[in-house]
């Protein structure tokens, strides 16, 4: 068992997210947000994904399908009732049935989907990818009424945002939906928080964040 160490809410900090993920209590989240740094499809695709415009992604620590399912299992855990994962995912994986493989062993359930219109055209065999796939998730048991209290988001939402990290992620999605399916004080986790946007999107809604990314460098 790794040592309980003392968590730090509404803050940046550099740690392994399984490290954070062992501190942390049973059933006491309300809402967390994972972005797997997901090697498949680096390894699927062979067109220069990897040269300048990739470099910064390829760089990153990957993760192995094993891995995701660890982070995925954890949140698993510390997630309340009725409380809700949103999984990013890009095409490769969305299709290649990734996510069933990795909720096989957990109580969380699918339950919508949110296309996230970069704006921007991107790589692609045959259609070029402008979009990234949110997995909205919901622990057992599932309900929607009083849980989820934002009637009006899209499920294509289209954001730009400024590239300052090669995981970046739209701000005010993720803040509309925080707000959607959580309370002032609860506490919205991110174990692998990459440049930190559920933090800003946190402070947009008003509500604790609790994350730490493996890469961050003060």
């Amino acid at each position: 068992m790794t040592e309980k160490q003392h968590l730090l809410f509404n803050e940046r900090q550099q740690m392994d997210g399984l490290v954070l993920l062992n501190n942390i209590n049973d059933v006491t989240i309300s809402c967390a947000f994972f972005d797997p740094q997901y090697r498949g499809v680096l390894d699927h695709l062979s067109y220069g994904n990897e040269g300048a415009r990739q470099k910064g992604r390829a760089a990153l620590p990957q993760m192995d399908e094993n891995t995701i399912i660890k982070f995925i299992g954890e949140i698993d855990r510390v997630l309340k009732p009725s409380g809700h994962l949103f999984l990013w995912l890009d095409k490769y994986h969305l299709c290649s049935g990734g996510a069933d493989r990795w909720l096989s062993d957990t109580d969380l359930q699918i339950v919508d989907m949110i296309v996230w219109d970069k704006g921007k055209i991107g790589m692609g065999y045959r259609t070029r990818r402008k979009s990234e796939y949110l997995l909205v998730l919901q622990k057992k048991p599932i309900k929607a009424k009083a849980v989820w209290t934002d009637h009006g988001i899209p499920d294509v939402w289209p954001e730009k945002v400024t590239k300052a990290h090669p995981h970046s992620k739209p701000i005010e999605l993720q803040a509309r939906l925080i707000k959607a399916v959580t309370k002032e004080g609860d506490i919205v986790l991110d174990p692998a928080a990459g440049g930190f946007s559920v933090l800003e999107a946190c402070k947009l809604a008003k509500r604790d964040f609790l994350g730490c990314d493996i890469t961050y460098k003060k």
